[in-house]
C-alpha cells in the first residue's frame, strides 16, 4: 500500500480542484474557462487515461494547442505508449510531483480528466495498487480518507441527451481527420508496437482493427463519410459503417460507465459538487438553437456556478 506524499500529512492539506464527468461532458472547456477568466495562476493536469499518451490526437479526442489559450498542460500527451502502460500508481506519483511544483509556484492545480482509477489512486490517503473498488462482483470499499483537500466538481449530462451529443461529436471527429488518423496508425505499423492495454484500447483502435485487416490498403481519404445509401453497400463500406457504430455504442457505455464510479465516489461520502449542464447539451444538439445560446447556457448552467464553488473552497 503506498503511503501519502509527505507533503501531504501536514494539518493544512493543498488545495486542487478536481473536475471530473463522462467522456464529452464539457471538463476541458470548464477547466480552460476557469484557468483563463477567473483563476489565473491555474495549472491543469490530464487525468484521461487515453490522453497521457503520445500520438492519435484526433482519435482521443485531445485539447489542440490552439483550444489551450496558453494555459500549462501536465500529462497531455507525455508518455510514449511503445515504451510502458501508465498504471495508476505510476500517474499517482507523476500528478504529485507536479501538484507540488505547481503549488511551489503559488498555483492552483486543476486535476481534469474522466478516469475515476487515476483521479481515485491520486487524492487517497493510502493507495493500494491492488485494490479496485470500481469492478468486479465484489469491488473494494471507496476510501474517503483524503491527502489533498479537494474540490470535486462533475460536469454530469443525462445519458440521452450527452448521447446524442457524443454522435454527434463522433461525426465532427470524422471531420476533423480522424480516419486518416487511423489509416497512419494501422498502416505505419504503430498499431503493432503500442501496447493494447495502454493506447491500443482508445475507442477508436479496436472498432477499426478488422477493417484495416480486411484493406489494409485503404487510402487516407480524411474527407471520407459515413455511407448510409443502399447504392453503396459493398463489402468496405458496410465494414466502415459498422467500425463507426461500434465506435459510437462503446462512447456511450463508456461515459455510463464513467458516470456510475463518479456516482459511487459521490454515495462513498466524496464531496463532489455536481454541475447539470444537459440543458446546456440540448441546446447544442437542437438545430434550431444557435451557438450564442449555447454558450449563454454555458455561462449560467456551468461557468457561473462552478466559479462560485471554486471561490468559495479557496476562501475556506
Amino acid at each position: 500500500m503506498e503511503q501519502s506524499p509527505a507533503f501531504a500529512t501536514s494539518v493544512n492539506k493543498q488545495k486542487i480542484v478536481v473536475i471530473m464527468g463522462s467522456t464529452g461532458a464539457g471538463k476541458s472547456r470548464l477547466s480552460i474557462d476557469l484557468a483563463t477568466r477567473y483563476f489565473k495562476n491555474s495549472e491543469i493536469i490530464n487525468s484521461d487515461k487515453m490522453q497521457v499518451y503520445t500520438g492519435l490526437d484526433i482519435t482521443t479526442n485531445k485539447i489542440t494547442m490552439e483550444e489551450q489559450f496558453n494555459v500549462p498542460h501536465h500529462l497531455l500527451s507525455t508518455i510514449d505508449p511503445t515504451k510502458t502502460v501508465l498504471a495508476p500508481s505510476d500517474f499517482r506519483k507523476l500528478a504529485s510531483e507536479i501538484i507540488s511544483d505547481v503549488k511551489s509556484r503559488h498555483g492552483l492545480p486543476l486535476v481534469v480528466g474522466g478516469s475515476c482509477s487515476l483521479i481515485y489512486s491520486l487524492v487517497t490517503n493510502e493507495f493500494d495498487p491492488n485494490s479496485d473498488v470500481f469492478n468486479g462482483p465484489l469491488p473494494d470499499p471507496v476510501s474517503t480518507e483524503l491527502c489533498y483537500d479537494c474540490c470535486f466538481i462533475w460536469v454530469d449530462v443525462c445519458l440521452p441527451v450527452l448521447n446524442q451529443y457524443l454522435s454527434k461529436r463522433v461525426d465532427e471527429m470524422l471531420d476533423a481527420g480522424m480516419f486518416k488518423e487511423l489509416v497512419d496508425y494501422f498502416q505505419s505499423g504503430e498499431c503493432e508496437r503500442v501496447f493494447e492495454s495502454g493506447l491500443g484500447q482508445s475507442i477508436g483502435v479496436p472498432e477499426f482493427e478488422t477493417y484495416f485487416k480486411k484493406f489494409p490498403d485503404t487510402p487516407a481519404d480524411p474527407n471520407r463519410k459515413q455511407i448510409s445509401s443502399s447504392e453503396d453497400s459493398d463489402e468496405e463500406n458496410v465494414e466502415y459503417n459498422e467500425a463507426i457504430r461500434r465506435i459510437k455504442e462503446n462512447t456511450y457505455v463508456l461515459a455510463k460507465k464513467q458516470v456510475s464510479k463518479i456516482a459511487k465516489l459521490k454515495d462513498a461520502g466524496w464531496n463532489v459538487k455536481r454541475i447539470d449542464a444537459t440543458e446546456v447539451f440540448r441546446a447544442a444538439v437542437t438545430a434550431e438553437c444557435g451557438s450564442e445560446k449555447v454558450a449563454e447556457l454555458w455561462e449560467k448552467l456551468v461557468l457561473e456556478r462552478s466559479v462560485k464553488i471554486v471561490e468559495e473552497f479557496l476562501a475556506e
